[in-house]
């Protein structure tokens, strides 16, 4: 295929929040990057400082928005947010850590676990559905940037149904890939879809903080 045709995309996770340390399900709650979040947005926007980018996009919940602030920075351009890289809605489960979820609703876990394409928690979305919204989000988006080089900050389970994409696995086959905060994705879109290119680069992540680095 003609590299013309073809989008570039480098698709990052937003970094640590304290909810994702305490392994607190954030879904569409506004949660804030936690210190460590933030040096992980300052690293990934200096890794990230030398590349020729045409457009950085994020969803529009503060953790993603703030990390891809530093790399819309980094390339003298505007940040721009979309609503439909958002997380997967959760319902009345976000709040809870994994393991709250389990003890209080055994069998809504069970199906959760198991990658029930139907199973949605009270409120939240079904796994079908928020693998079409986010899928049908980042082919939108790459099609608008079509021969171009873009940035998406986005979430985990975005990133999860990204890597399914390009990767052709089933929307229920069990995740056996990292989807590390602030780690470096690249992806190709074209005609035939996504295609990938390098998964979970995070040596920029890795080191004495850039404070340190810089003293």
């Amino acid at each position: 295929m003609n590299d013309d045709a073809l989008t570039r995309v480098v698709a990052v996770r937003h970094g640590q929040t304290d909810w994702n340390a305490q392994t607190r399900i954030q879904g569409q709650i506004d949660i804030a990057l936690n210190a460590a979040g933030r040096e992980q947005a300052r690293r990934l926007g200096r890794a990230l400082a030398g590349e020729h980018f045409d457009a950085v996009y994020a969803s529009d919940l503060q953790r993603a928005a703030d990390t891809a602030r530093a790399v819309a920075e980094g390339a003298g351009l505007p940040l721009r947010t979309e609503v439909s890289l958002r997380e997967r809605g959760f319902g009345s489960f976000e709040g809870l850590t994994w393991a709250e979820v389990e003890q209080r609703h055994p069998e809504e876990s069970r199906r959760w676990r198991e990658r029930d394409t139907r199973f949605g928690p009270p409120g939240g979305e079904t796994l079908a559905g928020f693998y079409e919204r986010a899928l049908n989000a980042l082919a939108a988006i790459a099609a608008r940037h079509r021969g171009q080089h873009i940035a998406i900050v986005t979430h985990g389970g975005v990133l999860d149904v990204l890597y399914r994409a390009a990767s052709r696995i089933a929307i229920d086959a069990p995740r056996t890939w990292q989807l590390g905060n602030a780690a470096i994705n690249r992806v190709l879109h074209g005609e035939q879809g996504f295609t990938m290119v390098g998964w979970n680069d995070h040596l920029h992540l890795i080191g004495p903080s850039i404070d340190e680095a810089s003293a």
